[in-house]
């Protein structure tokens, strides 16, 4: 027999009743019904239930086992009684009766247990990860992660997709977020810098002549983290195309992904229809640019109806250039208790409140309209705005005003907050989208032109389009949303270098700063670069949307906290002054 297993404590069912078997795992729990001890046993593939009594040579070592403990028995197969078995376990119409025992590994008292999902504190669980690890959820989460990746892998490759690596040392890049700089010994002060993206090695790939690239890559960015966001590293399904337009980028990525919500999405619903939304038109209809497509609250500019109106605060506004009135259509939120609910949740994100209508029976048993903003502007407009949202008897509408950039953020958490709050967003699904035309530049706090997603995206137009005002450039370049989230970004290349260097001057940066950046991309498409387009998908978000988890750090293995600290192994962490000295470097304290 194996010197610490015959089976997996998943193995086990009524067939082997009768055999002897060794098992090794850890303690799950302990049972003691008076002379009799339970245990449940735990190893990566299940649990199986071992007894032992005072009639085994084991009695007295099982009665010093504490949860957690790692050991081995070993026993003779039992059939449970059939007003014990465990239906929910593969291993739940038997059990074993323990005959040995040997301890393989102590367990100190737990910071925090393994049985059960008790909530703990998020510092707790990432100082003892290997712990939390070993409760259920989190184990489920990372071979789920694991699933996925082979999956995606397997699909990639069945497309016809070929898997290369990208170096991990390599040169900065403005990729849209802080590199982590990596000093070079050997080069006194230079410095790498660890990839945020494969972006300039996937399209060099393309200039050599290999047609369809994926790689399952790891990402570094010194960003500020959130809940969906890890702060230090990532990684993503990475792919690049030849000789393609956006819509060929479409159709390669939407069977993938279509497939794999529904391989891995648990009997949830994956929407085929993944309609095509033009960036402004998503800021404008769902105040983001990741739209949860499962409210089907549109919202719309209603302007027209306020200018010259009776209600001042509004007509006065819009006066002003730039600005706009903002509806967000409420169905069957028409009470003032709802209203009043909107309100508060407004003043919570630091708005005064919201303005609304609400419609209800009269008492003629007509529809009539209420609200301070109904009273003011009249029942001609009122009405008018009742027929162009479309709504009806026991519906509302509320509004935001001011200039687009200064309330979208807040509308759009109004628009999922009345989604939410009514029941109208549909539940156990997924919803896709492709939002496109992202503008190619963006103008600076500092009134300056720059990038306002990715630099190496074409612009719409090509040269033409650069020579005109460039906040009217739009890029070839697109993200897919899923349910509030982006989950893909990417876009159709510049392969040109008179394009490039012009797309690049626009944004501050010479022609000599863009060979010193990018030298060797520019080099490469002197000659003969294809067209070619692609993208990356977020492997840790698409893992989290599939868990059904709001927290990326439920789905990382062994993810940062959100102060950028790993706790388990310390980091980051002071150097010594020897390695200081061979990068010839030295530690600046901060000012206090």
């Amino acid at each position: 027999m194996h010197v610490y297993r015959s089976h997996t404590c998943a193995a086990l069912n009524k067939a082997h009743v009768g055999e002897t078997v060794r098992l090794s795992g850890w303690v799950h729990r302990v049972r003691d019904h008076g002379g009799v001890l339970f245990i449940d046993l735990r190893d990566h593939y299940g649990i199986t239930q071992v007894l032992c009594d005072g009639d085994s040579d084991a009695f007295k070592a099982m009665e010093k086992v504490r949860a957690e403990w790692v050991i081995r028995i070993d026993g003779r197969v039992k059939a449970r009684d059939a007003s014990l078995v465990n239906a929910k376990i593969p291993t739940g119409e038997i059990e074993v009766y323990v005959t040995g025992l040997e301890v393989l590994g102590q367990a100190e008292e737990l910071p925090l247990p393994v049985f059960g999902e008790l909530d703990y504190p998020e510092e707790t669980r990432l100082t003892y990860r290997f712990l939390d690890l070993r409760r259920e959820t989190m184990h489920q989460n990372m071979m789920l992660r694991s699933n996925v990746v082979r999956w995606l892998r397997n699909k990639m490759w069945d497309q016809g997709f070929n898997e290369f690596q990208t170096p991990i040392i390599t040169a900065s890049s403005p990729e849209g977020a802080r590199d982590f700089l990596v000093p070079s010994r050997l080069h006194p002060g230079k410095f790498y810098a660890l990839p945020q993206a494969p972006q300039q090695f996937k399209q060099l790939i393309m200039v050599a002549g290999f047609d369809r690239y994926f790689q399952i890559a790891p990402c570094f960015r010194d960003e500020d983290p959130r809940a969906d966001r890890s702060p230090t590293d990532f990684y993503q399904l990475d792919i690049e195309m030849s000789f393609v337009e956006q819509e060929d980028v479409f159709a390669a990525v939407q069977p993938v992904l279509q497939g794999l919500f529904e391989t891995f999405g648990n009997g949830r619903k994956v929407h085929a229809d993944w309609p095509r939304i033009a960036y402004r038109d998503a800021l404008k209809w769902y105040g983001s640019d990741k739209p949860d497509l499962r409210n089907p609250i549109k919202m719309q500019d209603v302007s027209e109806h306020f200018r010259g109106s009776g209600f001042a605060i509004f007509a006065n506004l819009l006066q002003n250039e730039g600005t706009e009135v903002r509806a967000i259509p409420a169905p069957t939120g028409g009470s003032r208790k709802f209203a009043d609910r909107m309100n508060a949740f407004a003043q919570k994100e630091g708005l005064p409140g919201m303005g609304y209508i609400f419609w209800r029976k009269a008492e003629d048993g007509s529809t009539e309209a209420a609200g301070p903003i109904a009273k003011a502007i009249g029942a001609e407009r009122t009405e008018a705005l009742r027929v162009e949202l479309g709504l009806k008897e026991g519906d509302a509408v509320f509004f935001l005003a001011g200039k687009p950039e200064a309330f979208e953020a807040v509308a759009g958490k109004a628009r999922n907050e009345i989604g939410n709050e009514l029941g109208l967003t549909e539940k156990d699904s997924f919803r896709f989208a492709w939002i496109v035309d992202f503008p190619m530049y963006e103008k600076t706090d500092e009134g300056k032109i720059d990038f306002s997603h990715n630099p190496f995206s074409m612009p719409q137009g090509g040269m033409q389009a650069l020579e005109g005002d460039p906040l009217q450039v739009y890029a070839y370049q697109y993200d897919l949303a899923c349910n509030g989230y982006e989950v893909i970004s990417g876009g159709i290349r510049n392969h040109k270098p008179e394009i490039m260097y012009r797309a690049f001057e626009l944004a501050g940066y010479p022609n000599e700063e863009v060979d010193k950046r990018f030298g060797g991309m520019v080099k490469a498409f002197k000659y003969g670069a294809p067209p070619h387009g692609g993208c990356a998908a977020g492997i840790d978000r698409l893992v989290m949307l599939l868990a059904d988890t709001t927290n990326i750090r439920e789905v990382i293995m062994f993810p940062m906290n959100q102060r950028a600290e790993d706790l388990l192994m310390n980091a980051p962490s002071e150097p010594t002054l020897q390695q200081l000295r061979e990068l010839n470097l030295r530690v600046v304290p901060k000012e206090s």
